[in-house]
């Protein structure tokens, strides 16, 4: 049962607000009320005593009468001894019947709330009835929410009558008491009431039917005894077979029969069938006492007009036999001089019957049909591109015209940023853009407020260009706000849709020289229904659905089909916020991992590119990087993470981060390989059957010396790198195959070294760059276009890619291409400065003197005093603790100073705290303070120790207070 809003509470009377005072009161109304007080005021309505108008041609034993008399009879009944008024309106607001204390219908007279009345809030301005007819549910008015003075006594409250065939609303039943006898329970008796004139109607219906039925079964005798039998299809008749209904043609011949049923012009109909045929259909008035009705016969012809012959009777949707209304033709004749009769208006004898009904229930089932066709349409429409404003567009299109003449469509602000919605009501200070704006209707200012044209003026060429296609309108990625108590904030308020009835002018609230799509329904009262977009108990917006005036007010079943339309349209716009979202965190992932600027190196030139597979999504799982080692050597990483997201570009990340740090200890190659694919091999969970989503990923590692000019690579299941030699000639470069990561095993990662002339150029690639499908393809042809672009390559790195980009298909890459070029130079002779000494300790202050000269020679002397103390430390731990091997010293130059010690020994150098009695312990602390960087790298056979320094030759080295150095090591005490 609905819920009545503060049914019957005592609200306080407002200030200001007696009989003598036209103010508007704003404390102690409802936001509802309070805009339908606004909607009054703006019609100039007298509150003292409102000029109702009264309709002389009422029915007075209309369906709506004969149903609720009993019922309100009983009613009043019930009530007797209290001074309680009862009075039924038809569905344009009619008084069409009062009963009740004679006193109360005497006050009734004295306010014009006579039979005929029209208590509309046009003309009364807000009343119970006028409330109910507008929202479609049960309303209350209490004192002085009553728009008219002589009413502010009173507590009226009404609830809608409604037809159960379609759920239309027929009436209200209103009951008024004093407000001091008001109760709760009165609310519920007055609903149980309002349900029994339901089933009233409903039994009347059946009634009409079965008189219908009685009238059909007397012309039995007209007709034959063939047979069109519409469950399956099949014509039979006596005089031989006739050609069958295919289901689609059956399916086509009902819902046309619908449409002529309800039609109120229309008698003829032509459905074009298979194999040249074409089905005439034929409307029928019938009438049998107070039942009205039509029949829809049928009749076959072929291209050449030949009709199939014989006489019939149907079976029924529901399966009963009904005869074929085979009326002679002279009752088709005038029967009068002056009347008219159409040509072929007279029944052939060939003709089937089809379908029988009451217009009134016809429309229901073309209106039923139609929502199901809107909602089929929508289900295949709606959400079919990751676009916010594409799919309110699209809710626009499929609503426009056949459920409204004006469709709007506002989402909240944060959902079009991709924000999360909060949960539950929408707070009324909610900032709105309108995203999709549609209409049928023609502008009204074209021909002015009074020239608009209505529904009928409008010729059938304007309604084929009007209501074939709709039109955007204006308004759209405007700010939009709904003040409280209308329609649309009580929608967006309760999360549940709602019809009413709406001002123009209460709606449009545009800044001045805007033009609304609200304008184009012109001045006055028009239906409303208001459908939240929600999803996951959020909403998200709101979509509006205006039909121009109410001679078509929305119903109960449109109240359902509004629901869902908008339901399915915001689940897309919250999967399309939902991708936006994780969109941008991936992105944000990916571009955050990936080199944004590579390394400057005077040894090796580099150029990059990254190209997506979906040019949208932008997010995958392939990487390059350079990482500068020491030596003046750099590593070349290429790596393809398997899918696509927000996982792979985690995953990607996590092992580049892996590859830098396992770079910075200067593994080799294969031991870095062996390194990641024992990080992938293990699971976060040992007894979890759950697999790393790294696994598979394939990498190629490759460091490049310029000093000997050779490189050395591995690779894991990647491609081969590409290599362009300084004479032209471009080959891939063979290397041991070893397999993805996390799926090695017990095979180890093997690497090999080669020869890189200067001015070389060493490709490295994903796959991606290799498929012209889901799958390889023919991997040789692609490899060849590969080499034949380096073979073409100019001395631009960035030509070269883009070349490169070009051999991909005209589609674009299959799958996400990552691309490092790097362009090798040698480090030059000149310098570079290496000598051997044999290990022991009187060579140290050979090289000593061996390194001050060649700094000399450089113009470097002022790293003297820091390199001499750099080698004498170095060479001496080279000496002490390598072993009986020669001990090598190397300087490279470039734009830092490199010293390098090798000897053959594998013990790992590091920093520790000397006492403060101890007299060694120091020299790799001192190395540290007085260099940029230094480290240690091993090799086959022994390890180099190097340490990095930078000239800086404005700024004069400072005499070292060595005191303050050993203080920093002094034990706390």
């Amino acid at each position: 049962m609905p819920e009545y809003s503060g049914f019957v509470e005592p609200y306080p009377t407002p200030p200001g607000s007696d009989d003598g005072d036209r103010s508007l009161p704003i404390a102690g109304l409802r936001p509802e009320i309070l805009a339908s007080w606004e909607r009054s005021l703006s019609l100039g309505i007298d509150r003292e005593g409102a000029a109702l108008p009264i309709e002389s041609d009422l029915d007075p034993d209309s369906r709506l009468v004969r149903a609720a008399t009993p019922v309100l009879d009983r009613l009043c009944e019930r009530f007797a001894g209290i001074s309680v008024t009862v009075a039924l309106a038809d569905s344009r607001a009619n008084l069409v019947g009062r009963w009740g204390d004679p006193a109360g219908l005497s006050l009734m007279d004295a306010a014009s709330l006579v039979p005929g009345a029209n208590v509309d809030e046009r003309f009364m301005g807000t009343s119970s009835v006028s409330m109910v007819l507008s929202t479609r549910a049960p309303f209350v008015v209490v004192g002085h929410e009553h728009f008219l003075h002589g009413l502010k006594e009173l507590t009226c409250m009404a609830a809608p009558v409604r037809d159960p065939v379609g759920g239309t609303v027929r009436g209200a039943v209103n009951l008024a008491v004093p407000r001091a006898l008001a109760d709760p329970g009165m609310a519920l008796v007055l609903q149980d009431a309002t349900e029994r004139i339901g089933e009233r109607l409903l039994e009347l219906s059946t009634a009409r039917e079965r008189e219908l039925m009685r009238s059909f079964h007397q012309a039995r005798e007209r007709g034959g005894h063939a047979e069109l039998d519409l469950g399956s299809g099949e014509l039979s008749r006596l005089g031989g077979p006739a050609p069958p209904l295919a289901s689609q043609e059956r399916l086509t011949l009902l819902e046309r029969a619908v449409e002529l049923i309800s039609s109120t012009g229309e008698t003829f109909a032509e459905v074009p069938l298979a194999g040249s045929r074409v089905a005439l259909l034929r409307r029928r008035e019938l009438h049998h006492g107070d039942a009205e009705g039509a029949a829809v016969e049928v009749s076959f012809e072929d291209a050449g007009g030949t009709r199939t012959p014989g006489p019939a009777t149907v079976s029924a949707p529901d399966g009963r036999h009904v005869p074929l209304l085979n009326y002679p033709a002279e009752a088709a004749e005038p029967s009068t001089p002056d009347a008219t009769a159409e040509p072929d208006a007279a029944a052939p004898t060939d003709a089937w019957l089809l379908l029988v009904g009451e217009p009134g229930v016809g429309r229901l089932a073309a209106e039923a049909r139609g929502r199901l066709s809107l909602l089929n349409e929508a289900g295949g429409r709606l959400g079919t591109t990751l676009d916010m404003w594409r799919t309110a567009e699209e809710l626009a299109e499929i609503a426009v015209p056949r459920f409204a003449d004006l469709v709007v469509v506002d989402l909240v602000e944060s959902v079009l940023a991709g924000e999360e919605p909060p949960p539950g009501r929408v707070r009324p200070d909610v900032a709105l853009r309108r995203v999709a704006a549609r209409t049928s209707l023609a502008r009204t200012d074209e021909a002015g407020p009074d020239e608009a044209r209505t529904d009928e003026d409008r010729t059938d060429e304007d309604r084929t260009d009007e209501d074939s296609r709709g039109a955007d309108f204006g308004g759209v990625n405007e700010p939009v706000g709904y003040p409280a108590g209308t329609p649309q904030a009580r929608c967006l308020d309760s999360g549940q849709p709602v019809m009413d009835s709406v001002l123009t002018t209460g709606l449009a609230g545009h800044p001045a020289g805007k033009v609304h799509p609200v304008d184009l329904l012109g001045e006055g009262v028009h239906s409303y229904l208001g459908a939240p977009l929600s999803a996951r108990g959020s909403v998200l917006g709101l979509a509006g659905f205006y039909r121009r005036g109410r001679s078509r007010p929305y119903e109960e079943d449109d109240l359902t089909l509004a629901g869902e339309l908008a339901a399915r349209a915001a689940i897309s716009v919250d999967n399309t916020r939902r991708y936006y979202r994780e969109h941008h965190a991936s992105l944000t992932l990916q571009r955050s991992l990936l080199p944004h600027v590579l390394p400057q190196l005077s040894t090796v030139d580099l150029a990059s590119r990254y190209l997506p597979a979906d040019a949208r999504a932008g997010v995958g799982g392939d990487w390059f990087d350079a990482i500068p080692l020491s030596g003046m050597r750099v590593a070349l990483v290429v790596g393809d993470v398997p899918g696509t997201g927000l996982q792979a570009a985690a995953t990607m990340g996590r092992l580049r981060t892996a590859v830098r740090t396992l770079a910075g200890l200067d593994l080799l190659p294969e031991e870095v390989l062996a390194h990641l694919d024992d990080l992938v091999s293990r699971t976060p969970d040992e007894s979890a059957d759950e697999e790393d989503p790294a696994t598979g990923t394939t990498c190629l590692y490759a460091i490049y010396d310029p000093v000997s000019c050779r490189c050395t690579a591995a690779r894991a299941g990647h491609p081969p790198p590409a290599l362009l030699t300084p004479d032209g000639e471009a080959r891939l470069i063979d290397l041991p195959a070893g397999p993805p990561l996390g799926l090695g095993g017990i095979q180890p990662y093997e690497s090999a070294t080669f020869d890189l002339p200067a001015d070389s150029l060493l490709t490295m690639y994903t796959d991606g760059l290799l498929k012209e499908s889901r799958g390889y393809g023919d991997t040789d042809a692609r490899t060849g276009q590969l080499l034949a672009s380096l073979d073409l390559a100019g001395p631009e790195l960035e030509d070269i890619c883009d070349r490169v980009a070009d051999t991909l298909p005209p589609g674009g890459p299959q799958d996400d291409v990552a691309l490092l070029l790097a362009r090798v130079h040698a480090l030059p002779e000149d310098r570079v400065a290496s000598w051997e000494f044999p290990s022991d300790s009187s060579v140290v202050a050979r090289a000593r003197e061996l390194t001050r000269a060649q700094l000399a020679a450089w113009d470097m002397s002022e790293l003297d005093f820091n390199t001499g103390l750099v080698v004498s430390e170095l060479v001496t731990n080279a000496v002490r603790y390598g072993g009986s091997g020669p001990v090598g010293l190397r300087l490279l130059r470039d734009d830092s100073l490199i010293c390098e010690v090798s000897d053959r020994s594998n013990t790992s150098p590091r920093i520790r705290r000397a006492a403060t009695t101890e007299e060694g312990g120091r020299g790799l602390f001192l190395v540290a303070q007085f260099t940029k960087s230094w480290g240690a790298r091993f090799m086959p056979q022994g390890k180099t120790v190097w340490a990095e320094q930078l000239p800086q030759p404005e700024q004069p080295a400072s005499e070292t207070d060595e005191e303050a150095l050993l203080a920093m090591f002094d034990d706390p005490g």
